[in-house]
């Protein structure tokens, strides 16, 4: 796939500018970032246009809002940060967008909308809003549309809070459009859309002694097309399916996934690069794809022993995984996602290279988000990490990759060859070649 760089949002780094979370609507006509700051960032696609054919759907900002605000629980003495840790749209009924957001504690929903008209020609107040004296009215008048400029305006329609003990990691919305769950390291609850102040518990791992705690729930996701099934992974490396028909708690899964460890490998880091970072449905609703810190795999959800296909993103840091341990950098969470078709798979890695997997062809090819090399309709270039012996001219060593530039969170327009990568506190966007 040759991709063009197509537009980027950059800003000076500051933290609350390093982009957590980015998310397509389900028509991939708009595109929504999430930052540390608390903010959300919506670009809109431009409509293609006769006069200039070249400018093919670049994303431009329609709305930004802040979306959380730090707080301070007083019980337990702790900052909540503003971070937006997700972003999930719910599909468009009318006129008006909804998306979820959520930081460590609190889901909310918001509503964005587009005004190009206002009512003017009040009976009881003035054009700037002052209430008349109801003695000088001597006559009524029928108050009229005027058109005005566009405004988009984000408001927030529900706040989904006091759920969760631990940190919120993951929301999914259910294909019932009615409901959705959020997820924290130990629990899984399930809320109504319309519904803000109860929520059903439907996972539960906390122990009863908390020193006999093993595992955490890393990610969790609802499936495509059947509302009563979900998935979610552990920090142990495990996938756990389950079916919310069987029980109200759904404590026994349904399906349980897990690689068998090569006990030939087994070193102090095993536990920590097994654990999962991100698991996600294919849109077939056939394939499960988990990421965890060296590869992505893809499971079929009927077969439980072993994964389908086995993706190593940069083997070549296992002999780095001390040095990343002293940096914390082997505590990355990487997500993966599927093109439109699910025959492509992406996920991030250090460098600001982000990999591409073709499951046909069992091509992979690396590609790296950066300012230098992404001018406005450049052609990508494929990326090679030498190790050790000899380097090539366009080949980079392993020594001098940069592990302070990561790409942890990317996104696939859902039927398009567009994809949108996060680099820090830059977003880049690339297509698809046309000729």
């Amino acid at each position: 796939m040759a991709l063009l760089s197509n537009h980027q949002e950059a800003l000076c780094v500051n933290n609350a500018d390093i982009i957590s979370t980015v998310e397509f609507n389900p028509t991939g006509e708009l595109l929504a970032t999430g930052d540390k700051g608390g903010r959300v960032v919506v670009f809109q696609r431009e409509q293609e246009s006769k006069n200039q054919p070249h400018r093919r759907g670049e994303y431009n900002v329609y709305s930004t809002f802040q979306s959380h605000e730090p707080e301070f629980d007083y019980l337990k003495s702790l900052e909540i940060e503003e971070k937006i840790n997700k972003i999930r749209w719910l599909p468009q009924q009318n006129a008006a967008y909804f998306l979820l957001s959520t930081n460590d504690k609190t889901v909310k929903l918001w509503k964005i909308s587009e005004r190009d008209k206002r009512p003017e020609g009040y009976n009881l107040k003035e054009e700037d809003g002052r209430i008349r004296d109801p003695t000088t009215i001597t006559a009524l008048r029928v108050p009229v549309l005027q058109p005005m400029d566009l405004m988009v305006e984000a408001t927030p329609r529900r706040v989904f809070s006091n759920a969760h003990t631990y940190h919120i990691n993951s929301i999914s919305v259910n294909n019932d459009y009615e409901t959705y769950m959020s997820t924290d390291d130990l629990r899984i609850n399930l809320w109504n859309l319309e519904i803000t102040n109860q929520s059903f518990n439907i996972v539960d791992i906390k122990p009863a002694n908390m020193e006999e705690l093993t595992e955490v729930i890393t990610a969790a996701e609802f499936h495509p097309n059947q509302c009563n099934t979900f998935v979610y992974s552990s920090s142990k490396g495990s996938i756990r399916l389950c079916d919310m028909r069987a029980s109200a708690l759904c404590d026994n899964h349904s399906k349980f996934f897990e690689e068998p460890e090569d006990p030939s490998n087994r070193s102090f880091f095993s536990e920590i690069i097994s654990s999962i970072s991100d698991v996600k449905f294919s849109h077939s609703g056939r394939y499960l794809m988990t990421r965890d810190y060296l590869t992505v795999k893809v499971w079929d959800l009927n077969m439980e022993s072993k994964p389908l296909e086995t993706y190593q993103v940069h083997d070549y840091l296992r002999s780095k995984l001390c040095s990343l341990y002293e940096n914390d950098c082997i505590f990355d969470k990487f997500e993966c996602v599927w093109n439109g078709s699910d025959s492509v798979i992406m996920t991030g890695s250090y460098n600001n290279f982000f990999r591409m997997f073709d499951r046909n062809t069992k091509r992979d090819v690396t590609l790296e988000a950066s300012r230098e090399n992404s001018k406005p309709r450049a052609i990508l270039k494929p990326r090679k990490v030498c190790v050790g012996g000899k380097r090539r001219k366009d080949e980079i060593s392993v020594d001098s990759l940069d592990f302070s530039k990561k790409i942890l969170h990317t996104a696939w327009h859902p039927s398009e060859n567009i994809i949108a990568v996060a680099a820090t506190n830059n977003l880049y966007i690339f297509q698809d070649k046309i000729n």
